[in-house]
């Protein structure tokens, strides 16, 4: 049994925001039952960001004894036109290459597969009248205004000229945490908005109203873990500062751009390839591919370590126990770009080996195989 300090620090620690701390202290402190979701939309391979920054969170709510699961948003993946818009290709790849995915993620950061629940949303919605009541209930309660600044960046560039099933997104996203009696819904920051929705209209549902052990309507907590960045140099350099966060935003990592992310299943070589071209501009600390994965993948426990192999001449091999005298050296150009670099590749090799391992045989492997012909027809 995990006392309540612990629970508060491993659900809290390593993430942007939750919404809000002291719902959470309420919850732990009244010893409600916390059940916790993530939500994936079905695309293309998976990489670092959906496999090592989301499942190093997953792996800290086991840790605290709070019962996780995985959404397979098959019908999300639909409406946003994921491999292909075919919905039986969606499904199929769900519920093999992706599960596997996410589960030989979970082993690379040490956490258990078999304790997680993964849900398919064609299981969740079918002969489902209460989840499509949900829908709509919540959309009664949400402005076309608050929808349409829900939608992907993508869908609101569009304007009017949006597909009406984008507008249908955010309702069935919000009704996933309800209908499943979700107090815990976790994503990435960029699904904040939805997440907010959630919290507006809580209070108004009828339908599926979540409800704590005393039979009170109460709010989801949400937690948004950080978005890890994309190797790639940002179209702007330098950034502004008033545009760091929306940029940040859109240079997140993306398979739509494999030289500058990391899949899970990656060789050595190309890991090492890809990190060697990287942008890692020499003293820059605030927009950094490289530093923001050392601290948010690498640095992850407090017991994370850092090895940089140099020669004597460039001041020898040394080992970080901490994030933060990284940053410090290479703030003052105590740490180059390239030994950094190599470092960080090593570390990621070492990390990613449960992953590649299991995709190199048997059905894994099958399932990857055909998901890479399936990206080369599309």
């Amino acid at each position: 049994m995990v006392d309540k300090e612990k629970m508060l620090e491993l659900i809290s620690r390593n993430t942007e925001e939750v919404m809000t701390r002291d719902d959470l202290c309420k919850m732990i402190d009244a010893e409600e039952k916390i059940k916790h979701y993530i939500g994936f939309e079905i695309s293309g391979k998976i990489h670092l960001g959906t496999g090592i920054m989301c499942m190093s969170k997953v792996k800290d709510f086991m840790d605290a004894g709070i019962d996780v699961s995985i959404f397979l948003a098959d019908w999300h993946a639909w409406i946003n036109d994921k491999l292909g818009g075919d919905k039986e290709v969606i499904r199929s790849v769900a519920t093999g290459y992706f599960k596997e995915g996410l589960k030989a993620s979970l082993k690379c950061v040490g956490g258990d597969p078999e304790k997680v629940n993964f849900v398919l949303g064609s299981d969740l919605y079918h002969n489902n009248d209460k989840y499509w009541e949900t829908v709509i209930e919540i959309s009664k309660n949400t402005s076309l205004s608050r929808i349409l600044r829900s939608i992907t960046i993508l869908g609101r560039k569009e304007g009017e000229g949006v597909d009406f099933a984008k507008l249908i997104y955010p309702p069935m996203q919000v009704a996933d945490i309800f209908i499943q009696g979700i107090n815990l819904p976790h994503a990435g920051l960029d699904q904040r908005k939805a997440q907010v929705v959630a919290r507006e209209v809580a209070e108004k549902l009828k339908m599926s109203p979540l409800r704590n052990k005393k039979g009170e309507i109460i709010k989801p907590v949400a937690v948004h873990h950080h978005l890890i960045l994309g190797l790639g140099k940002p179209p702007t350099w330098p950034v502004p500062k008033d545009q760091l966060q929306e940029l940040w935003s859109s240079l997140k990592m993306s398979k739509s751009n494999p030289s500058t992310c990391i899949f899970i299943h990656d060789s050595p070589e190309d890991i090492r390839k890809k990190i060697k071209d990287a942008f890692c501009p020499e003293g820059e600390t605030e927009f950094n591919p490289i530093l923001d994965w050392t601290k948010h993948l690498l640095f992850r426990n407090p017991d994370s370590k850092l090895k940089i192999e140099r020669p004597e001449k460039f001041g020898g091999n040394i080992t970080y126990n901490t994030y933060t005298a990284i940053e410090k050296d290479f703030l003052e150009k105590k740490l180059h770009p390239m030994d950094l670099k190599n470092g960080v590749a090593e570390s990621i090799v070492k990390l990613l080996e449960p992953a590649r391992e299991h995709f190199s045989k048997g059905k894994p492997k099958e399932m990857l195989d055909e998901m890479q012909k399936l990206l080369i027809t599309r």
